[in-house]
This record gives C-alpha cells, sequence and structure tokens, in this order.
C-alpha cells in the first residue's frame, strides 16, 4: 500500500483510495476465523461508523451473529472512545473504509455462543480483549498475543513492516477489518482466550479498561522494566499515560514525572494521583526541568503520546507533504532527556516512518528501548486481583458517561480537549434508538465500490499467471 499519501490532511467525508482497502474474497479470513462476521438482516442495533476525517456516526445496521464455532455474541454494556481511536478519526490512519465500526475497549453480556466455546455461556458477564489472540501459533504460546501470527490476513501490513500483527477491532484493515465494539452488539471470535470473565461485585466501570488501557499502561512499564525505587517520566498525560504513571506508583518507583501540554491534564492527575510531579512541555523546557529533579536524568522514559501530536514546524511540513508520516520529536526528547545507560518503553501508536531521529545519542547514551501493542491477556491474571483488593482503581480517569448516540460528540470533545475531557466511556442502554442524522452519502458509495474494485483487481494481478507445468 502507498505510504506517501498518509499526510492526515484528508477533507471531511473524503478518505483517498489507500486510506479505504476492502481485501479481496481470499483475504476475508485468517487461517483461523472469519474477519467478516455474519450478520442477521431482520434485526438490527445501532453501531459507531467511520465516515471519513472528524465524521463519526451512529447507524441502525445488521447485527452480527455466530459465524465461526468458537464465537460469542455479547449484548454491550460499556464501551469506550481510546486514544487510539483518535488516529482515526483524525485521519491518520490507513486502511480505513467508510462504514467500519469502530471500537476495541468494550464489555457486556454474553448473548449467543458458539458450538465449540466451552469457558462462557449465555448470560455471562464478560470483558473483551481489544486484541483477538488464536492462543496457539509461537507468538501466542510466548504470551505475545498481540504479535499473533493468525488473526490478521492483511498483506498490506506485510508490505509496510514485513510482518503482521494480530487482529483488532475496529483499528482498520491493517489490522484485519474486524467489527469495532462501540456498537449494541459485537461478536467475539475465539472467545475462550479473548473474553474475561467478571467477578461479582465489581462494576463495569472498574473493570473496563482491563479491555485495552490498564493493561497498555503496565505494558508500558514492563516494556521499560520498571522497578524498585525507580524514577520515571512519562510523556502523555492522556488515559494510557495516567495508567502508566498508576502502574509504575504501583511496581515502586520512587518518582514519576508526567509532561504534557495541556496543563487541565496535568492538574486532574495531580489532583488524582497527588505523588506524580508534572511538566507543561509548552512552557517549560522538558530536558532543563528533568534535571532540575534527577541530576543525572530519570532512570525510565515512557512514551505514552503517539503520532499525531505534531509541534515542530519543520515535522509539520513534512508530514502534510507526506515525507513522513510520524514525528519524531517526542521520541528524540525522551532519549535526550533520559539517563546515560537509561531505559525507554513506547506504547504511544506509530505507523510509519520518522525523520530525523536522533539514533546517535540513542547508541552513543547506551540506551534501551522496546515498543508494542500490548499483550493484554498476559497481564489479565495480574491486574484483576489488584482491582479487586483495591490497590488499582482504574476508574480515576472516566470524566465523561455519555449515550452511545453521542459518540460524534464524544471524539469531539475528546479530540478537541474541551470540557475538561480526559476519558469518554458510552452506554448503549441510554438512549436506545438514537441514531445520527443522515446516512452514507452517494460520494462515499462510490468511492468505496471503486476501492473494492481497483484492490481486488491488484490482488488478482499480484498473484501472476497460473503455473503451467511441474515445479521444483
Amino acid at each position: 500500500m502507498a505510504t506517501s499519501g498518509i499526510t492526515g490532511v484528508i477533507e471531511p467525508k473524503d478518505v483517498p483510495l489507500d486510506y479505504t482497502v476492502l481485501k479481496d474474497p481470499e483475504q476475508l479470513h485468517t487461517p483461523t476465523v472469519k474477519v467478516i462476521a455474519e450478520e442477521d438482516e431482520s434485526r438490527t442495533s445501532r453501531a459507531v461508523e467511520f465516515h471519513g476525517k472528524k465524521d463519526m456516526k451512529v447507524v441502525n445496521r445488521p447485527r452480527p451473529v455466530i459465524t465461526d464455532p468458537q464465537d460469542v455474541v455479547l449484548k454491550i454494556t460499556t464501551t469506550c472512545i481510546c486514544g487510539s481511536d483518535l488516529h482515526m478519526y483524525c485521519g491518520f490512519m490507513p486502511g480505513m473504509k467508510s462504514g467500519d465500526v469502530v471500537g476495541h475497549e468494550f464489555m457486556g453480556i454474553v448473548e449467543d455462543v458458539g458450538p465449540e466455546v466451552s469457558n462462557f455461556k449465555k448470560g455471562d458477564r464478560v470483558v473483551a480483549s481489544g486484541l483477538i489472540a488464536c492462543f496457539n501459533c509461537w507468538a501466542c504460546k510466548e504470551k505475545s498475543y498481540s504479535l499473533c501470527e493468525s488473526t490478521n490476513p492483511s498483506k498490506e501490513m506485510d508490505k509496510l513492516y514485513g510482518d503482521r500483527t494480530g487482529g483488532l477491532y475496529g483499528y482498520s484493515h491493517l489490522t484485519g477489518g474486524y467489527q469495532g465494539g462501540q456498537a449494541e452488539y459485537a461478536r467475539v471470535p475465539l472467545a475462550d482466550n479473548n473474553l474475561l470473565k467478571v467477578p461479582e461485585g465489581l462494576r463495569d466501570e472498574q473493570v473496563i479498561f482491563l479491555s485495552d488501557i490498564l493493561p497498555t499502561g503496565w505494558h508500558a512499564n514492563e516494556l521499560a522494566r520498571v522497578g524498585e525505587g525507580d524514577n520515571v517520566a512519562i510523556w502523555g498525560a492522556g488515559p494510557v499515560g495516567m495508567m502508566a504513571a498508576t502502574s509504575a506508583l504501583v511496581r515502586g518507583a520512587n518518582r514519576v514525572v508526567m509532561i504534557d501540554a495541556i496543563q487541565y491534564r496535568l492538574d486532574f492527575i495531580k489532583q488524582k494521583q497527588p505523588k506524580v510531579e508534572t511538566i507543561n512541555r509548552k512552557d517549560k523546557n522538558v530536558y532543563e526541568e528533568l534535571r532540575k529533579l534527577f541530576p543525572h536524568g530519570p532512570d525510565v522514559a515512557i512514551e505514552a503520546a503517539g503520532l499525531h501530536y505534531v509541534q515542530n514546524a519543520l515535522h509539520k511540513v513534512e508530514v502534510t507533504l507526506g515525507l513522513e508520516t510520524d514525528t519524531s520529536e517526542i521520541i528524540n526528547e525522551l532519549i535526550y532527556s533520559v539517563r546515560k545507560g537509561g531505559r525507554i518503553g513506547v506504547v504511544g501508536d506509530y505507523i510509519g516512518y520518522s525523520n530525523h531521529f536522533n539514533f546517535g545519542a540513542f547508541m552513543e547514551k547506551g540506551l534501551t528501548m522496546a515498543g508494542g501493542q500490548v499483550y493484554i491477556q498476559k497481564y489479565w491474571p495480574i491486574l484483576l486481583p489488584k482491582i479487586e483488593s483495591g490497590e488499582i482503581d482504574p476508574t480515576f480517569v472516566i470524566t465523561h458517561t455519555l449515550p452511545l448516540g453521542e459518540a460524534p460528540k464524544g471524539y469531539q470533545i475528546f479530540d478537541d480537549k474541551v470540557d475538561g475531557c480526559i476519558k469518554v466511556i458510552l452506554k448503549p442502554e441510554m438512549d436506545p434508538g438514537v441514531v445520527s442524522p443522515g446516512g452514507r452519502s452517494i460520494k462515499e458509495v462510490v468511492r468505496n465500490t471503486v476501492s473494492s474494485v481497483v484492490t481486488g483487481a491488484m490482488g488478482v494481478i499480484s498473484k501472476g499467471p497460473a503455473p503451467t507445468g511441474p515445479t521444483q
């Protein structure tokens, strides 16, 4: 897939063809599961669909049903808008089609159960992992579940990265094209591996973040090997950064400093977690402030901001012109600020190429850096008991609880950083039947049809002519 078009300057309701990937029929399933869910046309339910840059709609669509024998269908009780969803909302994520159902943080009640599901039954209350893992490939056997070999059929990701990650719900066709969980109903493939039963007595708000952001915050600490007595600096005071800070304190960190450019987010974490120190990078030089706190620099730097917070003028030009997809300015600040021999963990999303990466400083300072999508199921046995005991209370990040029909408003206030927004959760039962005005435009229908034809033709061409004789 072309990467030169990943510029982030897409007009509303006008997504370029290389952002609207649709696989040919042979790519609509993996060796393990079908990606495209079967649907019951006679029953509809609401879901949040992507329709273009900053254009999410709540629409009625056919309800997903059991498609593979190991599936479960959930009736969603709580779902969330994740900071990662903003990459798609803002037009930065390739592989999106108009009409894709978004969302990967969700939980609910088991509605239907496939014949080969053994761990769950109708009526069970469960949290879904935002990542889909098979538990049988070599990566899953190492508990590196986001690197699953068999749940993502994307040939485009092979071209971009040389390998494929596992499948994700509602997170573009680069990660499989699975329907997401910002909906009233969702299909969960390989349910025995990808669902967590909720113990009695825990509210949705206490456990919903086990779907992604709490394990991701813990994963950031795992990547950077945070332990007793470490001084930790975290870039990005969003929900994931806050979960990383909470996790660092639980793991015995000596001091935790959060860095962000939005003062209300820094004030919020300071109020909720008084032990956390803060630096506003808009007002102060981050390197100088960190060296005042730690003469040699912090032991650990965690990147929880991601690709689309471009501040530097040169990077803004390069991203706009398609000369890079991801700014390196935050990563460089981590490298520059952390102590010699320090450790860096990266959980902020990056999708492509960066310019001006300070590799010399990274090498000469003797740093180590690890990144990656979270291994959600690996951390469930660690984190659920901490929630049950009260050692971790992740509910503090919730600032907005909205009905599903107000999902477009939730995206807007979350992205614009207004109304004190930190984390939005959505409740389908709060406004049954409410949908967005208008539907899919003719322009969107035509664009997706052309994309399907082009991508299908490319798939046929790439196969080449059929062999005419025996091969060695």
